[in-house]
């Protein structure tokens, strides 16, 4: 038997692309299957690369607008992000859209976009 299935193998390996292809349809034809993969099979994957979207460690918080009050907004800014000068939240909030932190837990990147939304901000986390 193992010399049967060597010999087919050593056949299909000479074969040329195109032969290939045709004896894959060939084989199809004839035993009413089909080499594509099926979508049900594909599925576990998405779900598995959404699911890893999902456990995502670090966000990056952008405010998007500041709100008509830019001294609330630049008051905010210094109170949620830690060793903010003045300057900085200021030229932040003027500036917007721009990155507040590039790198935030989800519980402390949502706490920052809470306090900025509650003075009329526009927060984005990414």
């Amino acid at each position: 038997m193992a010399n049967k299935n060597e010999k087919l193998i050593e056949e299909i390996g000479g074969m040329s692309v195109i032969e290939l292809a045709d004896f894959v349809k060939a084989l199809e034809d004839k035993f009413g299957v089909s080499a594509a993969m099926p979508v049900a099979a594909a599925a576990p994957a998405a779900v598995a690369e959404a699911a890893v979207a999902e456990e995502k460690s670090a966000y990056k918080v952008t405010l998007k607008e500041a709100g008509s009050e830019k001294i609330k907004n630049i008051k905010a800014l210094r109170s949620v992000v830690a060793n903010l000068s003045l300057t900085d939240a200021k030229k932040a909030v003027e500036e917007a859209p721009t990155v507040i932190v590039e790198s935030a837990s989800k519980e402390d990147a949502e706490k920052i976009k809470k306090e900025l939304e509650a003075v009329g901000a526009k927060v984005e986390l990414s």
